[in-house]
């Protein structure tokens, strides 16, 4: 049985609401990655900057951290919570 290999990025504390972050992450959701960026490259929309940065965070550790290859990522996950105040 083969593994499952997943590469992680995280953003904590942005300065933008969830519910717009969640409408350019559906867009992308289960896109390949080269198919992801090039939708947020054409997104006027104020989260596209910060989830292409969380974006390229994430393939570059996929790529340097995991050996995975370009070609084969894609995004399984993606999703925006909010912050409790505690």
């Amino acid at each position: 049985m083969e593994e499952i290999q997943e590469a992680r990025a995280e953003l904590k504390y942005a300065r933008i609401s969830s519910r717009k972050v969640k409408i350019v992450a559906d867009l992308v959701r289960g896109k390949n990655v080269d198919e992801a960026l090039a939708i947020m490259k054409f997104t006027p929309k104020a989260s596209t900057e910060i989830l292409e940065k969380l974006l390229k965070s994430a393939i570059a550790n996929a790529e340097n951290n995991h050996g995975m290859s370009h070609e084969k990522l894609y995004i399984s996950e993606i999703y925006a919570n909010q912050r409790t105040n505690t």
